[in-house]
């Protein structure tokens, strides 16, 4: 009898036909997973879990007696309640590295669009308005030669500082709970605190992943901190950031920008007033959504289901104290 797996949400088409051939698959998307009597009958004899956004918590797991491994497609794993699955000697694992270039181009062409106001002048262009040479109300802001400040440089972290570095010769400041040497020779990236780092960067990075610690950790008082012509861009987790905060940040003047890839909830409301802001550049949450990657992820995460699976120790596994 093949081993039943439960496939969530985004798991690319080969690599979810090829789990198909191999297990007893049951793919599910975007439903209620605390009501859906399908969910709740497969999840009964469901040994492994892959896919993306399924919250993983004790209510979960009550319904999955027979749960080995937990694959998510995906490198944060916020999602997943591991103190639950510890309790249980279930594995948990993600998909680090894979992502990180792709992640790190698409927030740094946040920081550009935002900063060069690329998303409004498009508009501006395709709506007809366009009949003479622009004055200075259309100018963006410099990129190359600034600062960047970077909350959290973690590998996409690095890999941001990177592209200022070498890209836009931008001095880059960093903030993190242990020092980074290899940015600081490499980069010549310099340390500050985060109250330091909010005063001196043009453009301040938050790349944290969410954990109690960083849940809510720029809000009022860390907006009012940076410069009036400060640009902040989020690339963490919407829940980061205080987000009413940043919405009177922008609408009092305390900063001149926002480029975001998440949002408190997500999708985020229509009637959200960041999405109202000519001077805040919005993406869904697509830092990582090229077909390349996406694939790459898949495969990882399907490596990591198998393996576990299969009794082996899987290749991106979080939680290793299960491991026996």
């Amino acid at each position: 009898m093949k081993k039943k797996v439960i496939a969530y949400n985004r798991v690319e088409k080969p690599v979810l036909e090829d789990l198909q051939q191999k297990y007893d698959v049951h793919y599910f998307k975007n439903i209620d997973t605390k009501r859906d009597p399908e969910f709740l009958k497969q999840l009964q004899t469901a040994e492994g879990i892959i896919g993306l956004d399924l919250t993983v918590d004790e209510e979960l797991l009550n319904h999955a007696p027979q749960l080995k491994i937990v694959s998510n497609n995906s490198v944060g794993y916020n999602n997943l309640d591991i103190e639950q699955l510890n309790r249980r000697s279930i594995m948990a694992t993600n998909t680090p590295g894979i992502l990180t270039d792709t992640v790190a181009d698409t927030i740094f062409g946040l920081l550009i669009a935002t900063a060069r106001r690329i998303p409004e002048l498009d508009a501006y262009v395709k709506s007809g308005n366009w009949t003479e040479s622009l004055g200075s109300d259309y100018f963006g802001s410099d990129v190359h030669h600034k600062t960047l400040g970077i909350i959290g440089l973690g590998r996409i972290g690095d890999a941001i500082a990177k592209r200022a570095h070498f890209g836009f010769d931008m001095d880059i400041l960093y903030h993190t709970r242990s020092k980074k040497p290899h940015a600081e020779e490499t980069y010549g990236a310099k340390y500050r605190s985060m109250d330091q780092l909010l005063m001196e960067s043009d453009f301040v990075c938050l790349m944290t992943p969410l954990t109690p610690e960083t849940e809510r950790h720029i809000g009022k008082r860390e907006f009012q901190l940076m410069k009036a012509s400060a640009i902040f861009i989020n690339g963490s987790r919407g829940k980061t950031i205080v987000e009413q905060d940043l919405i009177a940040a922008l609408q009092n003047g305390e900063i001149a920008a926002a480029g975001l890839d998440v949002f408190e909830q997500e999708p985020t409301d229509p009637d959200n007033p960041l999405l109202k802001m000519k001077n805040v550049v919005t993406l869904p949450h697509i830092g990582s959504s090229t077909n390349e990657t996406e694939l790459k992820m898949s495969r990882h995460a399907a490596d990591n289901l198998e393996a576990g699976l299969n009794g082996n120790k899987p290749p991106s596994l979080i939680n290793p104290e299960v491991w026996k």
